[in-house]
């Protein structure tokens, strides 16, 4: 992280929030509560589409898009279809088989574009957790997410904050309960940050300030998770349609889907499998659903949310990856910490993709019959 990246984070105001360990049952609201429950109710399918166009070019000009790689119980990743005035393929990369799709522009390229449909089936998640008979994942998997990265480290002051989180939790599902509500207790949504922030947890701790989005507030659930020896993994993707609960900041417009994008995350805990997480959504919520900032989770408003997300979440959400430290095939620039906005290169450098007015592209997402 630059000197300037780290000074902006540092004044960032500093916000403290009063709330209740949760449940890991997920209960039914009260009568006074919104609701929020998803529940397997079986597949949606979505064709999810980004388009990228260029300014006129400086010299030959790289990009690259990413593209829904994973399957699994919550989703379904199938088809990919692309259209350019460049050298277009499917390409992948990184050991978590990472899929995008790469373009290469020849300088004399006139009004370079490239254009990506995947099509997609989702659902939404919620663990039962009365029962333990998930299949054990591979202690190959297993090592790898519990492993530091660039972003996620597991020692130093993220151990500390990790053992002091779950001090007197003795199972994987208490200190996963007790990393959760750290979190919600103590971060809190930051909109200034740009995009979906850095994922820099060490920076975050350090710094004491705590503010951020989801690509920190999640990767500091990740990072403290595996500093204790639980596997996790933050998973990147994208909101493609409204929630279905009515709660504004936890949907997206098809239409137009820029600053849609989202990170969560999952924990590995025995006997349940992978289990969804979400706590930079308690905080989203907390910040951004009404118009005064809600500083506790027993608030009608959030408390639903809360439960809900602690072992489930919605499927009105496109997973791409849950890489880390990805090297670009073909990139002179960097690698980089997680890939969830299209990239783009040139002899100049990186482009700059929290700025798509600039780097101009657009998502849009059609729900269609299974």
């Amino acid at each position: 992280m630059t000197l300037a990246r780290r000074q902006f984070i540092a004044q960032c105001a500093i916000a403290s929030a009063t709330v209740a360990a949760p449940s890991i049952v997920l209960a039914q609201a009260a009568p006074a509560e919104r609701r929020f429950a998803p529940q397997p109710q079986g597949w949606r399918s979505f064709e999810v589409t980004t388009r990228v166009d260029l300014k006129p070019l400086q010299g030959a000009t790289k990009v690259w898009i990413p593209l829904p790689s994973v399957d699994s119980d919550y989703q379904r990743s199938l088809t990919h279809s692309f259209a350019s005035n460049g050298q277009a393929a499917l390409a992948q990369a990184g050991h978590d088989g990472t899929r995008m799709l790469v373009a290469d522009f020849a300088p004399d390229t006139a009004q370079p574009f490239v254009e990506v449909t995947s099509r997609i089936d989702t659902q939404n998640r919620a663990t039962d957790w009365s029962r333990r008979d998930a299949p054990r994942e591979s202690a190959d998997t297993l090592a790898y997410y519990t492993r530091a990265t660039a972003l996620l480290p597991t020692d130093g002051i993220v151990r500390e904050t990790a053992l002091k989180a779950t001090q007197g939790a003795r199972t994987d599902v208490q200190k996963v309960q007790a990393i959760y509500s750290w979190v919600v207790n103590n971060t809190y949504r930051e909109p200034k940050v740009r995009g979906c922030g850095e994922g820099d947890i060490a920076t975050l701790l350090e710094t004491g300030d705590l503010g951020g989005k989801c690509a920190d507030l999640n990767a500091l659930f990740v990072g403290l998770c595996r500093a204790v020896g639980v596997p996790a993994r933050d998973v990147y993707g994208i909101r493609l349609v409204p929630s279905a609960f009515g709660y504004k900041e936890l949907g997206g417009n098809p239409a137009s889907l820029k600053g849609a994008q989202h990170c969560r995350a999952e924990a590995y805990l025995q006997g349940h499998g992978w289990v969804a997480m979400d706590p930079a959504d308690v905080a989203k919520v907390m910040r951004l659903e009404t118009p005064e900032w809600i500083k506790t989770t027993q608030h009608p408003v959030v408390a639903p949310v809360n439960k809900a997300l602690f072992g489930g979440w919605e499927g009105n959400w496109m997973a791409y990856n849950t890489a880390h430290d990805l090297v670009l095939p073909g990139a002179k620039g960097e690698r980089l910490g997680f890939f969830m906005y299209p990239m783009a290169e040139n002899a100049q450098g990186r482009f700059d993709p929290y700025a798509p007015d600039d780097f101009k592209y657009q998502i849009t997402a059609r729900e269609i019959a299974g």
